[in-house]
């Protein structure tokens, strides 16, 4: 039976943008709410144990045009996932996300992440407290498995023990993880993706809905796998190229077309970094996150490179993003007189 609150409509999952340390922080969150007005958006990863002692005001501040909005804990205490789902649900979050997918060394050792892929039981004793205390959903993001225990027959036991806690979402990264040997980052790039094993999830359980995550690029792959499940979730590549998610609203979710730029993005942004700078934050913090926004265009290195040298500077200010924005129009506008003009003719023999 799926606990009060946990149902949520497919739809809502359709597009998702992966929790990113150090990456998905309010500040991204915002930039890529500029490009895209449906995609779901998600916190970085906040442990329990820095929700209930540390400063809540920056792990959960967040501003009202972010939502849709989850918040990924993580954690394996019952009690303590529950108070900060209570927490989350009361700074104004959509969603609680249960972090059952990092292989790092450091969540290993807080008896979370990926490991708790071995722990079925304690991760539904996990949902079910926390269900019982919020009516926004809990859902889990997972892998296909862990170190041997990889096989289809133990993603279906892990699946089978949390979804008869009531858990209806599992986002699904259709890797699995090694928990020794690789670190974060190859458990990212070197066990092979198996699609195969996340559309077989949703065969076996058509009442779930089920998110496919990892190795995900292009509009059109996401495009090919919503024919097999339910969403798909964007990680890395969203941040390094955001305006691959452009056409998304278009394109996934019918929305009339956006004739918005990115230089209309840049203004808006401008705008939110001079309201940011206002308030104590460092240009640097609000900058790196526009490093890509030019990604594939002419006089994008140029652009890399000017906000790279002025913006991280401490004390810069606006003036920096302004000289970065001149530099790739005097860039652009070179470009464009060089397309102008005409290829020479050869000349006819005679």
């Amino acid at each position: 039976m799926i606990a009060e609150g946990a149902g949520q409509s497919s739809s809502a999952y359709r597009f998702c943008i992966a929790p990113m340390m150090d990456w998905t922080d309010r500040h991204e969150r915002y930039l890529l709410r500029l490009i895209s007005r449906r995609v779901r958006l998600y916190t970085e990863m906040v442990t329990t144990g820095a929700l209930i002692h540390g400063d809540q005001e920056r792990f959960l501040g967040h501003a009202d045009a972010e939502h849709p909005l989850g918040l990924q804990l993580g954690g394996s205490d019952p009690a303590d996932m529950a108070r900060c789902a209570v927490t989350g649900q009361a700074a104004g979050f959509d969603e609680i996300n249960i972090n059952v997918g990092c292989p790092s060394d450091r969540v290993q050792a807080g008896r979370f992440g990926a490991c708790l892929m071995l722990e079925p039981d304690l991760v539904a004793s996990c949902f079910s407290a926390m269900q019982a205390e919020v009516s926004i959903p809990v859902t889990v993001k997972c892998r296909l498995g862990v170190d041997e225990k990889d096989q289809f027959d133990d993603l279906i036991r892990f699946v089978d023990t949390v979804a008869g806690a009531g858990c209806a979402v599992f986002i699904v990264h259709a890797r699995k993880a090694w928990l020794s040997g690789l670190s974060p980052r190859e458990n990212r790039e070197i066990p092979p993706l198996q699609y195969e094993r996340v559309y077989a999830l949703k065969e076996r359980y058509p009442e779930l809905t089920v998110v496919i995550n990892g190795g995900i690029t292009e509009i059109d792959q996401a495009i090919g796998h919503l024919e097999k499940v339910d969403g798909v979730m964007v990680g890395r590549e969203a941040y390094q190229n955001p305006w691959s998610l452009a056409k998304v609203d278009e394109m996934l979710f019918d929305s009339r077309p956006d004739r918005k730029s990115r230089f209309d993005v840049l203004d808006r942004y401008k705008q939110y970094m001079e309201a940011q700078l206002g308030k104590g934050v460092p240009l640097k913090r609000l900058a790196r996150h526009l490093l890509g926004l030019f990604q594939g265009q002419p006089g994008a290195r140029v652009w890399r490179r000017a906000l790279s040298d002025e913006a991280f500077r401490a004390r810069a200010d606006l003036s920096a993003i302004e000289s970065a924005e001149h530099q790739l129009d005097a860039v652009l506008e070179k470009h464009a007189a060089s397309a102008e003009i005409p290829e020479p003719q050869m000349e006819q023999s005679a």
